[in-house]
């Protein structure tokens, strides 16, 4: 791959825009902890590209649990935030800085990807790919932390082609791309939603059955014993429930309970685990070929409050997508 250009000047008409952009860049933050009513879109410091990173214009960023647990205070230790915090993990963009040591990519690509403070005008990613002409950019935007964690957890369970697995937590934004990349890689697939997402299970080709207490049962029914892996998506069910629906403990990997080592299944964060260019390249594939659908609900920037409050009321039919 070719070293990416030196910089030049852009038409007049994009390098004036850019420059207004950046004298007032602005970006979704918090300065106390609590609820969603703590947010405001405000300015902030103009974020830049350091080496191995790129630096994209936002053209869509999406909403993760793990944005409003960080609001919340719950993973912070104790600690009060100082100064002002910024939220958001993956996006979809312009590119419009490249930092050191990049090739492969250049100003005025599109793309989308994991970064840091990705719920702002402007963002840094760590890893990316490029974006699908085809593929709406609040799509791509709600692909990149979905697509990652389902492509680890999937490759930790080793599932393979003739495989049954069951998501428990099917409907919501990871749950849905993980059932779509297990079929697409020849799985059968059994997951868990209310009773409202039963028939989006199946339209995106799982056999659903509804969530809550005995669903370890309806789990065995529908494969007709016990399955080959269980990927927790939502940490509601029991671990113990979970576990003996596979022949090992370790079978079952969660994302969401953290408790679920004790029982002797395995707990998934990222890490070494994770190889997020590899992942992000099958999912752009998979979206480019309608593979995999990833439904979506949009909100300015200026309305995050009330689709912060959506994320933590559960129940997400696929992603939630914050645009400028």
């Amino acid at each position: 791959m070719k070293s990416p250009p030196a910089p030049h000047p852009f038409p007049a008409d994009r390098a004036s825009t850019i420059t207004r952009s950046l004298s007032r860049v602005r970006a979704l933050q918090f300065t106390a902890y609590g609820g969603p009513e703590v947010l405001s879109w405000a300015e902030a410091p103009d974020p830049h590209a350091g080496a191995g990173e790129i630096r994209i214009a936002v053209r869509a960023a999406s909403v993760n649990p793990l944005d409003w647990k960080i609001l919340s205070g719950a993973m912070s230790e104790g600690r009060v935030p100082g100064e002002p915090q910024y939220l958001g993990y993956d996006a979809a963009g312009v590119v419009d800085e490249v930092g050191e040591g990049v090739t492969g990519v250049a100003v005025g690509d599109e793309v989308f990807g994991r970064g840091r403070n990705t719920q702002a005008e402007y963002a840094v990613l760590g890893s990316w790919v490029p974006k699908p002409p085809s593929v709406d950019w609040a799509v791509a935007a709600a692909a990149g932390v979905a697509g990652e964690t389902s492509d680890r957890v999937l490759r930790l369970l080793g599932v393979s082609q003739g495989d049954t697995i069951f998501i428990d937590g099917g409907a919501g934004g990871v749950g849905a791309v993980a059932v779509q990349i297990a079929i697409a890689r020849g799985a059968n697939v059994i997951a868990s939603a209310g009773e409202a997402n039963q028939d989006y299970l199946r339209e995106i080709g799982a056999v659903p059955v509804r969530y809550g207490e005995g669903v370890a049962d309806r789990v065995r029914a529908a494969a007709g014993g016990q399955v080959d892996g269980v990927f927790d998506v939502a940490g509601r069910t029991p671990v113990g429930e979970l576990t003996s629906l596979v022949a090992e403990p370790s079978q079952v990997v969660s994302i969401a309970n953290f408790a679920a080592g004790g029982a002797g299944a395995r707990v998934s964060t990222g890490g070494a685990d994770s190889r997020p260019t590899e992942a992000l390249t099958e999912v752009a594939e998979l979206l480019a070929r309608g593979k995999l659908v990833i439904k979506v609900q949009t909100f300015p920037f200026e309305r995050a409050v009330e689709a912060f409050r959506i994320s933590q009321g559960g129940h997400v039919r696929g992603k939630l997508v914050l645009v400028p």
